[in-house]
């Protein structure tokens, strides 16, 4: 066998998972929202049409949609208002922050900082049950791994990409080249900046699906410590039961401080302040922040592909990967608590709850055919033009094309979803890999640095307690079981006639490979061979791995070059006039605070802590809506009627979550942190009669910081601006 290739392209396994083609995949096979696929009979499907805004109003720094927002609030948000936005806001670990004090006090949503309350507890602490607060500045806890991006220049570096890419026709070539002429700008304009020294970072970032690619030059932040959270079961009242739904009761928000180089906070200039007066019905809001991803741009072919195959297999993996961790959990609780898995299972949980929200609107025939007639006009606009007929007009049908080629290997995608990503593969399978990959390269004779390179990639697999590695084993053995087959040749040598979780309790038992320590100190000695289990197991999944990415690689090459020239395409017939698809890059969503209907009734613009109080003893105790002891008994300051959560129309997806949300002098109203379950759509279209975003209201923090959690020197930072070491400086400061 020869030497295996790099992992690094099972990470794009992650969005391309079907099942097998011969899957009956319908309405009535999953679980879908409420009336999801329900048409009216009056409605005529031919006479549905594309609304104005269903590509989105999620508009980009550089190119601001200045007129409309005059237009439409009649603002004037000119180059000064949309420089504060964008300087205030902050890009965190999948999520998004702003500045809200000149202090560099930092604002977020609570399920953004869990990982770092855990991280930041200590010996006989449960800071997520039980909340954190720094009373004062020296007890400010230090975060690591916390990077917190602020966008200070943007630069079109469209021409120089494209005289990059000129003439070169084969679409792996053309992915390369983009990719060496985007790392030779970020390396120029990092460096001319003063590079890492100076905290500097530059991304490449493709809009349009490449066709303007834009160079963003941050300020990297990593000096950042946890001020305040509050408790999980506050900042997540209603658990997944609530997820995506609304009128809502949650506290999800926290606050950071980044610090200077001199070890003082960090003096922030561009912040947001506290609005004094909150929002109500129908004021318009502004959303500023980081939306992770869409597909507004994709084809029908592509969406149809998604719905008859793709995102149901996202669906199971998600499914049997919940199930995985859940064991791990019952079996060995305290190995599940160390590795922090209910925080991991929330997350799946979230994503499983967003997929089935996403798969629903693919089968809605309302939201399909609005798309259809997208495509149809944008079709027409192509074939009007002579000159863009030429060159865009076949690009469809060889899109479609491509959706069947993938369709024809639905097997292997099923079998090796999301392979290759360290959160949910087995160590010791991995280790497997590279192993194998150091004894080939040994005996072929590789050079030192290959074989030092290949250490290195060995040694980087994280350690996992041996329960959770025979859980994620079983898993993917029963996903190539489940679509290769019994008798494939791969699934019959890895089981030798066990059950998948028989197999993968023998290999991890057996091999030395389980475990860090003493896989490490067995390359050392040379002991490590064909003969161990991890080892051995490669020869039987490689092989059947090995023809799916040769396969899926060409594909993926030819469906990005695709997608590049239909977003020249669209480009060439729209201009900026409709907004990119998010990229995880800084974005500002415009909308208004607007009921909608739902279920029958009318959703109120604004809930108060007296629903809070309603769902606790609506509930019960022993409920996802229980409260935390300190919030059973409110205390006698505690406002009830004061405003906790509101809706906007304000277009979001995951990654917005810990953006600001502003009126239109750029003062804090919120804190977004959710979607109502009519969103989840939004992911390819957006309808603004159905998508409202989630926020928490900023006096509904105040009145909790206040009165709850007696944070005055919090509330007397946000409200004046002013930095208080102590929290009796700050009481001081209010008498």
């Amino acid at each position: 066998m020869t030497v295996f290739h790099s992992l690094a392209l099972s990470v794009l396994l992650a969005s391309l998972i079907p099942v097998p083609a011969t899957a009956q995949v319908t309405p009535d096979s999953i679980p879908l929202p409420d009336s999801a696929q329900e048409v009216p009979d009056a409605v005529d499907l031919d006479t549905i049409r594309a609304g104005r805004f269903d590509n989105g109003k999620m508009w980009t720094f550089e190119y601001p949609p200045t007129d409309y927002l005059r237009e439409t609030y009649e603002i004037e948000a000119d180059a000064a208002w949309f420089e504060r936005a964008r300087l205030g806001a902050l890009r965190i670990p999948g999520c998004s922050a702003s500045f809200v004090s000149p202090n560099g006090l930092v604002m977020t949503n609570h399920h953004c900082a869990r990982e770092f309350v855990v991280q930041v507890s200590r010996d006989g602490e449960d800071l997520l049950d039980n909340g954190f607060y720094a009373a004062s500045l020296e007890e400010e806890r230090e975060v690591t791994d916390f990077e917190a991006d602020q966008l200070l220049e943007v630069f079109d570096v469209t021409p120089e990409v494209e005289a990059a890419l000129e003439g070169i026709a084969d679409p792996g070539a053309r992915s390369d080249a983009r990719e060496a002429i985007e790392e030779e700008i970020q390396e120029r304009l990092a460096a001319e900046r003063g590079g890492e020294e100076a905290g500097i970072e530059v991304e490449t970032i493709a809009l349009w699906n490449g066709a303007r690619t834009s160079a963003y030059v941050f300020r990297r932040y990593e000096n950042v410590r946890l001020v305040f959270a509050p408790e999980l079961q506050i900042g997540f009242f209603g658990g997944d039961a609530d997820n995506f739904t609304y009128p809502r009761y949650n506290l999800d928000f926290s606050f950071f401080r980044i610090y200077g180089d001199d070890g003082r906070p960090l003096e922030t200039e561009h912040y947001f302040p506290w609005s004094e007066d909150g929002v109500e019905e129908g004021d318009a809001v502004f959303i500023v922040g980081n939306p992770g991803g869409t597909s507004r741009l994709q084809t029908m072919a592509e969406l149809e592909f998604r719905r008859a195959v793709q995102d149901r297999a996202l669906l199971d993996f998600l499914s049997s990967r919940v199930e995985a961790l859940e064991d791990f959990q019952e079996a060995s609780p305290e190995d599940a608590e160390e590795e922090d898995v209910t925080n991991d299972i929330f997350g799946l949980e979230n994503s499983l709850k967003a997929r089935q929200g996403i798969l629903g609107g693919l089968f809605d025939p309302v939201l399909m055919a609005r798309r259809a007639d997208s495509e149809r006009a944008f079709r027409e606009a192509l074939a009007a033009d002579s000159s863009l007929q030429a060159e865009y007009g076949g690009l469809f049908d060889r899109m479609a094309d491509v959706q069947r080629r993938k369709a024809e290997m639905a097997d292997l995608f099923g079998a090796f979803a999301v392979f290759g990503n360290p959160d949910f593969t087995a160590a010791t399978i991995l280790r497997g890999i590279w192993a194998l990959q150091m004894l080939n390269a040994r005996a072929q004779g590789a050079p030192a640095e290959v074989l030092t390179e290949l250490r290195a990639r060995f040694d980087s697999v994280p350690d996992q307690p041996e329960e959770l590695q025979i859980q994620l084993m079983e898993a993917r053995f029963d996903d190539m079981a489940t679509h290769l087959g019994a008798t494939n040749p791969s699934v019959s040598g890895i089981l030798l006639g066990r059950t998948p979780e028989e197999a993968a309790r023998a290999i991890v038992g057996a091999s030395v490979l389980a475990d860090s320590a003493a896989a490490a100190a067995a390359v050392d000695a040379g002991t490590v061979g064909i003969s161990d289990p991890a080892v051995g197991l490669m020869q039987w999944f490689l092989p059947a791995f090995g023809e799916f990415q040769s396969r899926i690689s060409p594909l993926g090459d030819e469906e990005s070059d695709l997608a590049a020239r239909l977003g020249q395409a669209r480009f060439a017939v729209y201009g900026t006039s409709m907004p990119p698809d998010a990229t995880f890059s800084l974005r500002i969503a415009d909308g208004v605070v607007k009921s909608y209907d739902y279920n029958g009734t009318t959703a109120p613009t604004h809930t108060t802590f007296f629903g809070l109080y309603d769902h606790y003893y609506s509930y019960g105790a022993d409920s996802p809506w229980t409260l935390p002891e300190r919030w059973e008994n409110p205390p006698e300051g505690l406002d009830l009627w004061t405003p906790m959560n509101f809706i906007s129309t304000n277009d979001i997806v995951g990654g917005n979550s810990g953006s600001p949300v502003l009126n239109a002098e750029l003062e804090i109203v919120g804190v977004v942190f959710d979607g109502n379950i009519e969103s989840l759509p939004g992911e390819f279209i957006y309808v603004d009669t159905r998508n409202r975003a989630i926020s928490v209201d900023a006096r509904g923090i105040l009145e909790a910081l206040d009165d709850v959690y007696d944070a005055d020197r919090i509330v007397m930072e946000l409200t004046t601006g002013r930095l208080f070491e102590t929290e009796e400086e700050a009481d001081r400061a209010r008498r």
